[in-house]
């Protein structure tokens, strides 16, 4: 593993710069990740596992990114592709990808209730437990215990609709099995999940299906209770959110930051993006404004970072999706305000993010241009672009 001093000296030797992004090598092959499927192995590498193409295309390809060479290199296929699916890494190492949509884009599309398991050591997936209910764009989290929570998310009604998930399992690493645990006091989909410090699971906004092609944000929030293995409703958002983001402060608090509302609010319809923020306390059970970012993301990530803040970059707006933002962040949530960092090399959304054993964030592929930027008009412009942030010291 890289330790912290290791990787800020090499990074220093290659002349980066704190608060600024340098370049991380390429993906085998640009992809679309509208689920962060980012893994930190316990080695300090990053698996990233599964995506789309432009046309929506799941790909069955992983790939491996090591800080000490600053590049990818193919690992073992999953045996099924896979899109809008999870990854979860287990207590023991492991890795557990859960749901999506498998396939070429159909209409209904092909989801996947299969699982299986990445063994490091190997570097190859072995099938495992299937859960009750095929779904994607759905959540996951490690609880304590060592048992995955996968939540809500979206499956297929018939071949014109499709509806939005309510239901919940837990996924058993030593049985290998899936049990039905308490349903969520809401259908959701598309939610950012979060877990607490005492070991409870925060689920936040998301949105519910309404057509074939639309979704209306929501605002109810829940917490699921691994030891009573129910949801009980917490205080509701400020502001229903689409896309939004959570994570988890030192404090114990969450914070959400950005997305769009996607329905009437107060009889007022807003289809772009929001910088608005909210903080939940935990004590509490309530939501509360933070501060607003420096200008509004959807389709964004949030990265906490070593020292406690939050790194916020990438995303777009929801009015257009047409272009991808450099943008980058940091909140300091002791301070309560916003920094701007240097921005990415290659503006993004929809794509994988995660926060390295050194203290560096990895930001892979994603959606660069939308079809409204795009030369053609006709497809997405993804990116195979990696990028590493090093933050200044605290």
């Amino acid at each position: 593993m890289i330790t912290g001093a290791t990787g800020a000296a090499r990074g220093l030797a290659a002349g980066v710069v704190p608060g600024r992004w340098s370049a991380a090598g390429e993906l085998p092959k640009a992809t679309w990740l509208a689920t962060n499927t980012a893994v930190l192995l316990g080695d300090g590498t990053v698996l990233l596992a599964g995506g789309e193409d432009a046309r929506r295309n799941a790909f069955g390809e992983a790939s491996v990114y090591d800080p000490g060479t600053n590049a990818w290199r193919p690992t073992g296929a999953l045996t099924a592709t896979r899109r809008l699916h999870t990854l979860t890494r287990l207590a023991d190492g492991r890795v557990l990808a859960a749901g999506g949509i498998g396939g070429t884009f159909s209409v209904p599309p092909g989801e996947l209730a299969s699982a299986e398991i990445y063994d490091p050591s190997t570097e190859t997936w072995t099938p495992t437990g299937s859960m009750g209910q095929a779904r994607y764009f759905h959540s996951a989290n490690l609880l304590p215990d060592g048992r995955v929570l996968v939540a809500g998310g979206t499956s297929v009604r018939d071949d014109e609709s499709y509806r939005t998930l309510d239901s919940a399992e837990l996924f058993d690493p030593d049985t290998g099995t899936w049990s039905e645990t308490g349903p969520m006091t809401g259908a959701r989909t598309g939610h950012p999940a979060v877990s607490l410090l005492d070991g409870r699971v925060l689920a936040a906004g998301g949105m519910v299906i309404v057509t074939r092609d639309d979704a209306a944000g929501i605002s109810h929030c829940e917490i699921y209770d691994p030891a009573s293995g129910t949801w009980k409703p917490t205080g509701n958002l400020l502001t229903p959110r689409i896309s939004a983001e959570a994570a988890p402060l030192p404090d114990g608090s969450v914070l959400l930051t950005g997305g769009g509302q996607g329905i009437f609010q107060d009889w007022d319809y807003s289809p772009y993006s929001m910088s608005s923020t909210e903080r939940f306390d935990p004590a509490t059970g309530r939501w509360s404004a933070s501060e607003d970012m420096p200008w509004a993301l959807s389709f964004h990530r949030a990265v906490p970072l070593p020292s406690g803040k939050v790194l916020v970059v990438g995303g777009t707006d929801t009015g257009c999706v047409d272009v991808g933002y450099r943008a980058t962040f940091i909140y300091d949530p002791a301070a309560r305000t916003w920094g701007i960092a240097g921005g990415l090399s290659v503006g993004r959304w929809d794509f994988a993010a995660v926060g390295l054993a050194d203290g560096r964030v990895l930001a892979a592929g994603g959606i660069a241009l939308g079809p409204l930027a795009t030369a053609s008009g006709a497809a997405l412009e993804l990116t195979a672009t990696a990028e590493l942030f090093t933050p200044d010291r605290p």
